[in-house]
C-alpha cells in the first residue's frame, strides 16, 4: 500500500496505537500482558529467551507494517485512491485504541484488578486468595520489563531503518540491482525460506491437493464418465433396453401378436370371400339349394327310420 497516513489519518492513529500495543511498548495494554508472560517464564531460561525473541520479531513486523502501509509513497492504485473509513468503522476503532491505552493500568502493581477479581465466583478459599495476591505482588519484574521494552524499541528502530531509510536508498539503485525487500539481500536463502512459508503450501499441495485432484479426476472421468456413463449407462442400460424393446416390438409384437391377428383376419376374409359366392342373387339358384337341402333331409330321415 504505502502513503495511507495522509489519506486515512484516523485509521493511521488507531492502527498505530494497536500496533504499538501488540509490540509491547510501555505503557500500552500489550506491554503488561507480555510482561506478565515473560516474568512467569523468567525462571526457565530456554522458554524465556524463545518468548523474548518472539516478542522482538512481533515488534519488528508491526513496525514494518506501519512503515510499509502508512508511510512513503503509494505503491498501488487502490492505495492512491484510498479514503478514510466511515464513522461506523472508525468509532469502534477509536474505542479499542483508547482501551489499548488505559487497559493495562487496571492491573498495575498494587492494583491487580484482574488477578483476584474472580475469586468469589470460583470460591477460592482465603489462604489461596492470599497466595494469589503474593504472586501478583511479585509478578512485576523490572529487569524483564526493561529488557522487553528495550528490545521492542530496538525492533521498531530496526524496522524504521530497513523500511524507511534503507528502502529509500534502494529506490535510487538501478531497477536490476534493486531488491523488493531490504531483508532479501541480507538474509539470502533464509529470506526465501520464510517468504515461501517453509514451502508448507507446496508440500501440502503435493501430499494432499494433487492426490485429491487426481482421485477426483479419476472418479469424474474414468468411473463416472467412462464406466458409468459410456459403458454402464450407454452400453448396458441403454443398449440392453433398446435390444429388449426391439425384440418385443419385432419378433413378439410384429411377428407373433400381429401374425396371429393377421392370420385370423386373412382367414375370415377368405371365408367371407368363399361364402360370398353363395349369394348370387338368382332365385333359381336359391330354389335349387332349397330342393337339394330337402332331399338331404328326407334322405337323412329315411336312413334313421329304416
Amino acid at each position: 500500500m504505502g502513503g495511507l497516513r495522509r489519506t486515512m489519518k484516523t485509521t493511521f492513529w488507531v492502527y498505530l496505537v494497536g500496533a504499538m500495543a501488540l509490540a509491547g511498548i510501555f505503557p500500552l495494554a500489550g506491554f503488561w500482558s507480555k510482561d506478565e508472560i515473560l516474568a512467569s517464564a523468567f525462571g526457565y531460561p530456554v522458554i524465556y529467551w524463545l518468548l523474548t525473541i518472539a516478542a522482538f520479531f512481533t515488534a519488528f513486523y508491526m513496525g514494518r507494517q506501519i512503515f510499509m502501509v502508512f508511510f512513503g509513497e503509494s505503491r498501488s492504485e487502490p492505495a492512491t485512491h484510498a479514503k478514510e473509513s466511515p464513522a461506523v468503522m472508525t468509532i469502534p476503532l477509536i474505542v479499542l485504541a483508547i482501551l489499548s491505552i488505559i487497559g493495562g493500568f487496571l492491573n498495575l502493581p498494587g492494583l491487580h484488578t484482574f488477578s483476584v477479581w474472580l475469586e468469589h465466583t470460583i470460591q477460592v478459599v482465603e489462604e489461596h486468595a492470599a497466595e494469589l495476591e503474593a504472586v501478583a505482588e511479585e509478578g512485576f519484574n523490572f529487569i524483564v520489563a526493561g529488557l522487553s521494552t528495550f528490545l521492542a524499541l530496538a525492533a521498531v528502530a530496526a524496522a524504521w531503518y530497513l523500511y524507511m531509510r534503507r528502502y529509500n536508498e534502494m529506490k535510487r539503485l538501478p531497477a536490476k540491482e534493486r531488491a523488493d525487500d531490504p531483508l532479501r539481500p541480507m538474509l539470502g536463502p533464509v529470506f526465501t525460506l520464510l517468504e515461501n512459508k517453509y514451502w508448507v503450501d507446496e508440500f501440502y499441495g503435493y501430499i494432499i491437493v494433487k492426490p485429491y485432484l487426481w482421485i477426483s479426476r479419476f472418479l469424474a472421468e474414468k468411473v463416472d464418465w467412462d464406466f458409468w456413463h459410456d459403458f454402464f449407462h450407454d452400453k448396458v442400460l441403454a443398449a440392453g433396453f433398446n435390444a429388449i424393446t426391439r425384440f418385443l416390438s419385432g419378433p413378439v409384437d410384429l411377428g407373433i401378436i400381429d401374425g396371429i391377428a393377421n392370420f385370423l383376419g386373412d382367414g375370415f376374409k377368405e371365408l367371407a370371400a368363399q361364402l360370398r359366392k353363395i349369394q348370387t342373387g338368382f332365385v333359381r339358384n336359391y330354389a335349387l339349394s332349397i330342393f337339394v337341402g330337402v332331399i338331404f333331409i328326407i334322405g337323412y330321415l329315411l336312413i334313421r327310420l329304416s
